[in-house]
């Protein structure tokens, strides 16, 4: 099958593009300045607790919030040092296949989908 046919791929190499590109900016923007990047790389995972208590529309709202590019782009131009980071976790969570989720399941992902929509 032809990779362009394959969403999950294409949203994996996506993620990777993304997360090299945000890595090589922060390295230009902020050299020296890993230890804080490596601090703060796994803070947007705290918007997983809203599943400790339940699959459903808030968990799944709130997790989608925080690993939308949306809200960190708009972060760049006041906090750019922060906002590359947190571009860099979004980046790495859809390299390593973890997407945008659905209120049903914490497993169930737009990527998930994305991989198994194709019927060839």
């Amino acid at each position: 099958m032809n990779m362009l046919t394959r969403p999950g791929i294409l949203l994996r190499i996506e993620g990777l593009i993304a997360l090299v590109a945000g890595c090589a900016g922060y390295q230009h923007c902020f050299p020296g300045h890993w230890g804080l990047f490596a601090a703060l790389f796994l803070v947007p995972d705290v918007s997983l607790l809203g599943y400790l208590i339940s699959a459903n529309r808030f968990s799944a709202a709130l997790y989608n919030s925080i690993h939308s590019y949306l809200l960190p782009l708009a972060l760049l131009p006041f906090a750019g040092q922060i906002a590359l980071i947190w571009i860099c976790h979004i980046s790495f969570d859809r390299l390593a296949g973890y997407g945008l989720k659905y209120p049903d399941s914490f497993r169930h992902t737009h990527i998930q989908n994305a991989d198994t929509s194709l019927t060839c």
